[in-house]
């Protein structure tokens, strides 16, 4: 069968995020779980909220055909007008559930995103370090995903660099923020520059802010972006802020000041209907509903980011402090960022190499695993310090 030689690259090299995390599973079989050390894959060890469930229960009573039906290819109502109204009471605003559509994730939130404001040929900047799907996200849109390093020192966007990248074929530049994988928050500042910046092109460019890390923070603001850039369309997940990473729900908003809205938010439903992304799970949809206003728990990632920088530190290793999101960015030990994972893994140790992030001489360090995880990997990290001195 001649099949498409795009999805079999992508199939066969797989990330190397979930491949990590896939070696870590079998050495814990093999071991046992306490003796491997595995910080590789963003999932949360908080559970979900106790009113996750309660919705669940509560949606289980109803007439079994109406819960689990077909929804809207946009999402229920209902559910948009409690996501609107939630945002409209953070942020001061005037959305309405018409501005929303519900999607499976923040993959999907991104992925329609893309096929909604791109066309062939087209460049999409992103800020490296970057999440890595970001590129295949934006490749399967028949874009090309232009990157641009951020600061070295301070991981803000470098916002001349930003400027210098823009050419004619620029359709979006795509932030995240708190930032995945340094822990970086984008300062108000920052963003007001960026801002200036695409506002200065001469050409419509769209600010696509990606932002399933928001409620996951350690004291620093987190500026909402439509209110310093219109032109902006935000991607949420619920994967982080309710602990809810296999329940892939989310939503696009493209808010009511954006100059395009009205030709973008058929563009977001056209892009879900191409690509089969209607209708998001119905349960969840409801739950959605229930917890909108619903707090993240952060206080057990703050212990766990203070128990790992604090003997990081104690150690000497190098990092970017974080401000939000749960992964430490720590300096490899030597320039050869995978030579530094094959040691740290002959240890148990499994951070992420970060050229997976699009820069080199680093690697990045999940703290959203389970406290007495980290306590315990630091006499691993200890032995690895010690290969280098």
């Amino acid at each position: 069968m001649d099949i498409n030689e795009t999805s079999y690259g992508l199939g066969a090299s797989k990330s190397s995020i979930r491949e990590i995390a896939a070696y870590g599973s079998r050495r814990k079989a093999e071991i046992g779980a306490d003796k491997v050390y595995d910080f590789s894959l963003g999932n949360p060890s908080v559970p979900a909220p106790a009113e996750v469930k309660e919705s669940i229960e509560k949606s289980l009573e109803l007439n079994p055909v109406a819960l689990h039906s077909y929804t809207p290819a946009a999402g229920l109502p209902f559910v948009r007008d409690a996501v609107a109204e939630h945002l409209n009471k953070e942020y001061g605003t005037s959305y309405k559930g018409g501005d929303l559509y519900l999607t499976c994730g923040a993959a999907a939130s991104l992925t329609i995103t893309f096929h909604a404001i791109a066309n062939p040929g087209d460049e999409i900047i992103v800020i490296a370090p970057y999440f890595p799907e970001y590129k295949v996200f934006i490749e399967a849109a028949g874009a090309t995903c232009v990157e641009v390093m951020a600061d070295p020192t301070t991981f803000q966007i470098d916002c001349d660099a930003v400027r210098a990248a823009i050419t004619p074929r620029t359709k979006a530049v795509v932030i995240n923020s708190p930032n995945n994988p340094i822990g970086t928050v984008y300062s108000r500042e920052t963003l007001e520059k960026l801002a200036k910046v695409l506002s200065e092109a001469g050409q419509d460019i769209c600010l696509v802010s990606d932002e399933p890390y928001r409620k996951i923070v350690f004291g620093a603001e987190v500026p909402w972006v439509p209110s310093i850039c219109p032109n902006t369309v935000v991607c949420y997940s619920y994967s982080k802020s309710l602990s809810l990473p296999g329940e892939r729900i989310g939503w696009v908003l493209v808010p009511d000041t954006n100059p395009n809205h009205d030709r973008l938010i058929p563009a977001i439903a056209g892009a879900g209907r191409s690509m089969g992304f209607v209708c998001a799970p119905a349960l969840f949809q409801r739950v959605l509903a229930d917890c909108v206003d619903v707090p993240s728990d952060v206080a057990a990632y703050e212990r766990n980011r203070k128990a790992l920088t604090e003997g990081l530190s104690a150690l000497g290793y190098e990092y970017i402090e974080p401000e939000g999101a749960f992964y430490l960015w720590v300096k490899s030990l030597e320039p050869d960022e995978n030579a530094f994972f094959e040691k740290a893994k002959s240890l148990e140790l499994l951070p992420v190499p970060s050229d997976s992030f699009g820069c080199h001489g680093w690697v990045r360090v999940g703290y959203c695993v389970s406290y007495d995880t980290i306590v315990n990997s630091m006499p691993a990290w200890k032995k690895l310090k010690e290969l280098y001195q």
